[in-house]
């Protein structure tokens, strides 16, 4: 059983002992420090009007304990919630400034299986909070110094179940979005939405730009069929279904609906890299101008940018280190190499429903398939692997270890240690959301990535002495 506490929030597994776990006790503790935090504003914890905060939540089995224990952790506190009840993470990020919020809590564990939970924390803009921010809440926390409102001083809890609605209208007008064109070609598409909301507002978004769906673990009842991370191993069953069906190709999300993979029409992976980089195509065949995505993303995204006379640029991991370098670099599209489409058009957050859309406009414009657009693309083959960590491994001796072994390679320290060889790379780095070290490679093969990571593997372990 585990705790996660970081900057981008709280993470747990459900039941066990306060503390090592997201125990009721935490989860009111947590929701507790960031109202709090929201209250303290300018550094007054009086302030002339209650606060707002937007909450919503994926299907998992614990999400409406956790749910009622946050909202009425806030209310307690004096603050007044908009209750959107199921929902994605990037439907709360389009509510909170449309609501006028102070912020907002989406209560996901995103990709990680049923017995995890989390609350991820927003700020006025629908935005992830900053290193400091996230920093700052911990500190209250700790600290335990919460000052709860008196009885007739309670926030007020309204429930608005539009949200997902409004956030379709919303991705159909994007300027981009053709939705004509798509009902044009009468596509028929397989998703998968691991039995959450994905499972809702995915077919419904399809439905409206005419496609014909076909459903697959689309019930929202929190029971996940596979794990829910979209990886290739997960997904044999829609892999099977897209060439049953003979469909034009699948779709699959995780539990809140920010993570996004396709499935090719022949029934193969179109690969979760790939997804930042179709889209990306399509933007920027339309709208010139730079992109950002994480150290961890394929270099696939850098050739297709330079081929559109754009500049692309690599952040830290994490969807706030993506945004603040999109911004810095004012770049039209960006992400993460999971599937994570950032699109400021719309918001600046990752969001499936914006991916699907261009996506099959882009795929609308094209007289292809599924499989040769995917073949169209620079090839890249990555392997993602990983070691659990155990208390005795020390992560920044190891990773330092490893730089000065490399240190005549092209290497970078923002986040962890990335070394780029000529046709090749490998990041090592410290997990935000789980008790591992990561290691990605990258190369022109899947076998010579597949080497490449298991000798960092095998390196990483005789260092740390397991």
């Amino acid at each position: 059983m585990t705790l996660i506490k970081s900057i981008s929030g709280i993470r747990g597994t459900i039941g066990g002992n306060v503390g090592d776990n997201l125990t009721p006790v935490d989860a009111v503790k947590f929701a507790a420090a960031y109202g709090t935090f929201l209250k303290e504003g300018s550094g007054k914890l009086e302030v002339e009007r209650k606060l707002k905060v937007v909450i919503g939540r994926d299907a998992r089995i614990s999400g409406s304990m956790i749910h009622n224990l946050v909202q009425n952790t806030l209310v307690g506190l004096g603050i007044d919630v908009i209750d959107l009840g199921l929902s994605t993470t990037p439907t709360v990020e389009i509510a909170v400034p449309l609501e006028k919020a102070d912020g907002g809590i989406i209560l996901t564990a995103s990709h990680n299986p049923k017995q995890w939970n989390a609350l991820k924390l927003l700020n006025a803009k629908g935005e992830f909070l900053s290193g400091a921010e996230g920093a700052k809440i911990l500190e209250i926390a700790d600290a335990e110094a919460f000052d709860f409102s008196d009885v007739d001083s309670l926030g007020e809890v309204t429930e608005n179940s539009s949200y997902m609605d409004i956030h379709i209208d919303e991705v159909l007008e994007l300027p981009l979005v053709d939705v004509e064109a798509v009902k044009a070609k009468k596509f028929k598409v397989v998703v998968d939405g691991v039995n959450s909301s994905g499972g809702i507002v995915i077919p419904d978004l399809l439905e409206q730009m005419g496609v014909e769906v076909v459903k697959l673990y689309c019930e929202p009842n929190g029971h996940f069929p596979h794990n829910p991370e979209p990886l290739k191993e997960h997904l044999g069953d829609i892999c099977k279904l897209v060439v049953e069906e003979k469909a034009d190709f699948g779709i699959v999300v995780d539990p809140d609906v920010d993570r996004l993979a396709f499935i090719s029409n022949d029934g193969e992976m179109f690969g979760e890299e790939y997804t930042l980089v179709a889209v990306a195509d399509y933007v920027l065949g339309k709208t010139k101008g730079n992109t950002v995505s994480n150290m961890s993303s394929s270099r696939a995204l850098r050739d297709i940018t330079e081929k559109h006379g754009g500049k692309y640029h690599a952040s830290a991991v994490g969807e706030v280190n993506v945004v603040t370098l999109m911004k810095e670099t004012n770049a039209i599209i960006g992400g993460e190499g999971n599937g994570g489409i950032i699109y400021p058009e719309s918001h600046y957050g990752r969001d499936s429903l914006v991916g699907v859309a261009l996506f099959l406009t882009h795929l609308a414009n094209l007289d292809m398939t599924v499989a040769q657009l995917r073949a169209s693309y620079p090839q890249y083959f990555m392997s993602k692997n990983k070691i659990e960590l155990i208390p005795q491994i020390d992560v920044d001796l190891i990773l330092e270890t490893m730089t000065k072994e490399y240190a005549s390679e092209d290497i970078s320290t923002i986040d962890g240690v990335k070394i780029d060889f000529p046709t090749e790379w490998v990041h090592l780095r410290k997990s935000n959301t789980e008790p591992i070290i990561r290691i990605y490679t990258e190369a022109p093969t899947q076998k010579a990535a597949d080497v490449l990571a298991e000798r960092f593997v095998n390196e990483l372990k005789l260092i740390a002495g397991i």
